[in-house]
């Protein structure tokens, strides 16, 4: 009997890497798995028995590119003759599910993880929305990473209640406990490399550096605090975008030598372990995998009242939540851990727990199994 194909489709293949790999290497026991992605932007770690197919999709919209993509999209979806075609991303979901649509694949799923078009206002907003609900349209399946983002969209029109689905209790692709786990041997080591004592209170953001990660309102957060907390150690790490470094260091000059920068790390495992406090003051998420790593280090966190951080953080028992865009709410929320230590450490351990018991990889990786195994078992019964 045939083997079921499966293709997995992003824009860049760093979602492969940090989102799909352990997907695709247990699915692949099973199915016969692709992955198209624009290879020429980054290199790939190859997992055996996978097939990787190269197409030039591009985060940026480019109206005659993108159509040249789609129609590549169709004749290698007819050719390989794939029984499901999986998405994540907004451009390889909107060119992706059309193609897959246009080139009669029976199985057509989008897993959404957040939406641009949160942040934006006027024609942009409703541009990125049509989008969304076109891609809503098109799929047989949807899927989101969080709960709190699955409600939202129903909400705002992008779906029906009943069409769109959550793996477990959220996260798209679940925390591994034993790489993420408090590691004094870890802690001691970023702690040198950066010159920050063994002693130090750290406070830790660790993702993309941009304005919708919040981190002007953060910068502002570290000059409110430094009057309180002379000794306060902060680490930003991450890929600087938009000079966000430059006006971090403008904004908190003051802070001198406790104000600490890394660029992009693969092992944000060891950073997690250095700190006492993981904040994320983010616009928008699709459900806060950074803060998921942090609890499973033991880290409890201070975030944004959004969706999908409402469903990283329990809100009291693992970290605490504060309006976005709002800098007395977040100095408020820092300060409040920062000045009681048994309630910091209580809830680093309530963090790590829930983190293992809701969020494991093998949980999340395993209900994206089961998931493929209903939906083919559903379609072989049409």
């Amino acid at each position: 009997m045939r083997r079921k194909r499966l293709c997995f489709i992003t824009t860049v293949p760093m979602a492969v890497s940090a989102f799909l790999r352990l997907h695709i290497e247990r699915l692949v026991e099973d199915y016969d798995v692709f992955v198209i992605s624009n290879y020429a932007t980054e290199p790939l770690p190859r997992a055996a028995g996978v097939t990787y197919l190269n197409v030039p999709l591009a985060r940026e919209i480019s109206p005659l590119a993108d159509l040249k993509v789609l129609f590549a999209l169709v004749r290698l979806f007819r050719h390989h003759r794939f029984d499901a075609v999986h998405s994540v991303t907004p451009k390889a979901g909107l060119l992706g599910i059309l193609a897959a649509r246009m080139a009669g694949v029976p199985v057509r799923v989008h897993w959404f993880t957040g939406q641009v078009w949160v942040t934006r206002a006027g024609v942009g907003r409703a541009v990125l929305k049509s989008a969304d609900r076109l891609i809503a349209a098109a799929a047989s399946h949807l899927l989101a990473d969080s709960p709190s983002q699955r409600d939202f969209l129903v909400a705002e029109g992008v779906c029906r209640a009943g069409r769109i689905e959550v793996i477990g209790d959220g996260s798209i692709c679940g925390v591994d406990g034993e790489r993420f786990r408090p590691d004094p041997q870890a802690r001691e080591r970023v702690r040198i490399s950066h010159g920050i004592p063994a002693d130090a209170t750290v406070v830790l953001f660790l993702g993309r550096l941009n304005a919708d990660k919040g981190l002007r309102e953060l910068a502002q957060a570290m000059v409110g605090l430094d009057e309180v907390f002379p000794a306060l150690h902060w680490l930003i790490v991450g890929p600087d975008e938009g000079g966000m470094v430059e006006h971090i260091r403008t904004v908190a000059g003051s802070l001198a030598g406790r104000l600490h920068f890394q660029g992009f790390t693969g092992e944000p495992e060891a950073y997690m372990a250095a700190a006492e406090i993981f904040c994320l003051p983010s616009y928008r998420e699709g459900f806060g995998s950074s803060v998921l790593e942090a609890a499973a280090a033991g880290v409890p966190s201070v975030a944004s009242r959004i969706y999908g951080l409402t469903d990283a953080v329990e809100e009291g028992v693992s970290g605490l939540l504060v309006s976005p865009a709002n800098v007395p709410e977040l100095v408020a929320a820092l300060r409040r851990l920062l000045e009681n230590d048994g309630m910091r450490l209580d809830m680093g351990l309530a963090a790590r727990a829930r983190a293992l018991q809701r969020f494991s990889r093998e949980r999340i990786v395993g209900g994206l199994s089961d998931f493929y195994g209903r939906v083919f078992a559903q379609e072989g019964k049409v």
